[in-house]
């Protein structure tokens, strides 16, 4: 009976795995953060390529990181996939770092293109982000490390990947090339292309969530592209660090104008709509709230200025306005897990901070010059004026017409109908006027 079972199991191992003729593979992309948006994306990329009897889906990769949770559904959805799943990290210069580890690994085949790199998956947690390997890390910061590296090495293992090098990847910050990712068994295929990969890949056996193992059919494969939908393409389009910036400005800018000058309505409704897509992205993000206040702080004092033209307030709110750029998102949340370059740029921080900065000086420079202008309103806007006598005109009584309008008058010395006079000094309704010598 035992003899039997052996051999019984021997055959079953011998079985030669299933074939999958189809002659599409089902294609997206995750450029930029991994959001609730990309997330959604390709979670249902997945489910569009099982629905669609594709041979495989592949994936092209360029992610600095992201959202921790949008991570885990991906990985989620990649490892439970009945349709394998291919990951290129491509093109040249692109990087699969932070989250992006993960996803990589996630996957049933990975390869990457020349000049490209993977790694620097190192948690850091805290508004200073602490090191957990750092002399006194928090009890915190530990378990989220030992958390991400149990993550990253059970992925590995699931995929026959290299354990080691997913674990030293998060505790000690380690990103490596394409050539070495290959050498060290972190991806399977270094291509240039992705047309090469499902050349490369073409015979290839895999083992799907089902735990059949199919042989991948993508040699003259063609394409078929999954678009993302319209909400998971704003969101994943608002979820850029600059952006939000940006938006959080032209919000803040444009309710201020509208409240100091109602009616405008334009200003207001601009600033309405940059409010709600500002918020819309800020919840794709993890941002500070403290950088929030800095932005709203800054936008006042350069509305101030306006009025008191001092130029240290204009000053102050150019200064607050880049301090809150820069501390805009929080590199350190736990839920995330991105690059250091992960922010707002000095790309768009600099100009941004520098227009302001021109905008404010200019309108100190007005602010002055129309100090020195003279009075054209009021009582004190008359003195000066010139106008004609409408009757004769004494120290008791008269009329002119002066600005386009007629006052009561009196003069020093009585004046005829018709007499060109200027206004020496204004009391209440009554102008003191004076003849003008020719």
């Amino acid at each position: 009976m035992g003899l039997l079972l052996s051999l019984s199991l021997g055959l079953l191992a011998a079985t030669p795995p299933t074939e999958v003729p189809h002659d599409t593979v089902a294609r997206c992309e995750l450029d930029g953060v991994v959001d609730s948006g990309s997330g959604a994306y390709l979670v249902d990329c997945v489910r569009r390529a099982e629905l669609g009897g594709h041979s495989a889906l592949l994936v092209r990769l360029d992610t600095p990181g992201g959202s921790l949770e949008a991570t885990h559904a991906i990985v989620r959805a990649f490892l439970g996939s009945s349709v394998p799943v291919l990951v290129w990290v491509g093109p040249s210069g692109a990087h699969a770092g932070s989250a992006g580890v993960f996803i990589t690994l996630a996957s049933n085949v990975a390869s990457m293109a020349p000049g490209t790199r993977i790694g620097a998956a190192h948690p850091v947690v805290g508004l200073t982000g602490e090191d957990p390997e750092a002399a006194g890390g928090s009890q915190l910061a530990r378990k989220v490390e030992n958390d991400t590296v149990a993550f990253a090495e059970s992925i590995a293992k699931q995929r026959g990947r290299n354990a080691s090098w997913a674990a030293s990847a998060v505790r000690d910050s380690v990103a490596v090339s394409a050539d070495q990712a290959r050498e060290l068994r972190v991806v399977e295929y270094l291509s240039s292309s992705e047309e090469e990969l499902l050349d490369q890949v073409h015979g290839r056996a895999v083992q799907v969530a089902s735990g059949d193992t199919v042989r991948l059919d993508t040699r003259d494969a063609r394409f078929v592209e999954l678009t993302p939908g319209l909400s998971q393409r704003l969101v994943h389009a608002l979820a850029h660090p600059s952006l939000v910036y940006l938006l959080f400005l032209m919000a803040a800018l444009g309710l201020v104008v509208e409240l100091t000058h109602p009616g405008g309505i334009a200003p207001g409704l601009l600033g309405a709509v940059a409010l709600v897509l500002a918020l819309m992205a800020s919840s794709a993000l993890p941002v500070r709230t403290g950088a929030l206040l800095l932005l709203l702080l800054g936008v006042a004092l350069i509305v101030a200025e306006l009025f008191v033209t001092s130029g240290l307030l204009g000053a102050s709110g150019v200064v607050l306005l880049g301090l809150g750029g820069l501390f805009l998102v929080d590199r350190f949340d736990p839920g995330w897990f991105v690059d250091p370059s992960f922010r707002v740029t000095w790309a768009w921080l600099i100009p941004t901070t520098l227009v302001l900065a021109g905008a404010t000086a200019y309108i100190a420079w007005r602010g002055a010059q129309t100090r020195k202008l003279p009075q054209l309103g009021g009582d004190a806007g008359l003195v000066g004026e010139e106008g004609t006598t409408l009757s004769p005109t004494s120290p008791e009584n008269g009329e002119v017409f002066v600005h386009g309008e007629r006052w009561r008058a009196t003069s020093p010395k009585p004046l005829r109908q018709g007499t060109h006079v200027v206004v020496r000094r204004v009391d209440g309704l009554t102008l003191f006027v004076d003849e003008v010598k020719p």
